[in-house]
């Protein structure tokens, strides 16, 4: 789904644990091109969601959907909430839940669960070696109800999300420990994989526009190498015309596309295991430092009006403790909203 997460697009929580275990032993001297420096913009976090990951917008704004492990829980579950942390709501209890996305109209949800597989192995969403192959794609109404099953194949499908235009669900499929981008109808119909690449890990996929990709992606000799290197990829909706977007050796992970369709958020691996989040021009290359902490900062998503960047981090945990929890940045004055 959606470091593996290095997936936001992103990946899910659970994916969390395991890039951490090899990407803190990370440390390199990198080539990080042109990037300006510059003070921490004003940050604070998200109230009574203790311990998640990977948000994301609903369409107004106003609230968040994503993989939280609430009081009761004994695996991660797909929530909703106010982005003031307020109006909680467990959108399934069965099973263990993953990536999960807004559909563009605002009245229904989209997301990752193993609930109808039970009886197969659990997997690990943290290990793409093993990742749930009983993970299948759902959607639902804004409180849960009205589940539609939307795959029915018992291997992975996870990574998900939705075309600005609704036509197009977005979505990552292992199959054969193989991990290519896929896209359906919003229905489950006309399921079609849209990257061939024998060589190429992709996930963590969003549309910039209806007709452009954004994805990460790790060659698969690196897969098992401490301090793996990722590279973020743009392409048509079709697949066609896919370009590599950084050039650099290391770890670049979890892209988010900006609102004005040329910037994007993502998460660099600094030297001596530093996750950091990145601003990039899809038009000149340069890219801007906006996390300046020694915690953990990833898994970037930027509101529709493209104000706000909400992150997860441990920056605020004690005694070393890696859960966590959701975070705002104010980015109102980078003027990454639709231009006009």
């Amino acid at each position: 789904m959606k470091i593996f997460f290095l997936t936001t697009k992103a990946l899910s929580i659970t994916r969390l644990f395991f890039t951490i275990s090899i990407l803190f032993c990370f440390s390199a001297t990198q080539n990080y091109g042109q990037i300006q420096e510059q003070k921490e913009l004003k940050v604070w976090s998200i109230p009574n969601i203790h311990e998640g990951a990977e948000f994301y917008f609903s369409p107004d704004g106003k609230s968040m959907i994503g993989n939280a492990k609430m009081k009761d829980d004994p695996v991660h579950q797909v929530y909703t909430f106010n982005i003031d942390g307020t109006n909680i709501l467990r959108i399934n209890d069965k099973g263990e839940d993953a990536c999960s996305f807004y559909f563009p109209d605002g009245k229904h949800l989209l997301y990752t669960s193993t609930k109808d597989n039970l009886e197969m192995p659990k997997g690990n969403y943290s290990d793409p070696k093993n990742y749930p192959q009983g993970a299948e794609l759902y959607a639902c109404d804004l409180d849960g109800s009205n589940v539609k099953r939307l795959t029915d194949n018992k291997v992975y499908d996870a990574e998900v999300s939705v075309s600005p235009d609704g036509k197009w669900i977005l979505f990552s499929r292992q199959i054969d420990g193989k991990l290519d981008l896929w896209k359906m109808k919003p229905d489950g119909s006309e399921q079609q994989q849209i990257t061939f690449t024998p060589e190429w890990q992709e996930g963590g996929s969003f549309f910039i526009d209806s007709e452009t990709i954004i994805c990460r992606a790790w060659d698969i000799k690196d897969e098992a190498q401490r301090g793996m290197p990722m590279s973020i990829f743009t392409m048509n909706a079709d697949g066609s015309n896919r370009k590599r977007i950084t050039n650099d050796s290391g770890t670049n992970w979890a892209p988010h596309p900006a609102p004005d369709r040329d910037h994007f958020v993502f998460v660099k691996v600094l030297p001596q295991h530093n996750y950091e989040i990145f601003l990039m021009s899809l038009k000149t290359g340069e890219q801007t430092r906006l996390t300046y902490n020694d915690a953990f900062d990833g898994f970037p998503v930027i509101s529709p009006d493209g104000n706000l960047l909400s992150f997860d981090s441990n920056r605020d945990a004690k005694n070393g403790d890696r859960k966590l929890s959701p975070y705002m940045m104010d980015i109102s004055s980078l003027h990454l909203g639709v231009k006009k």
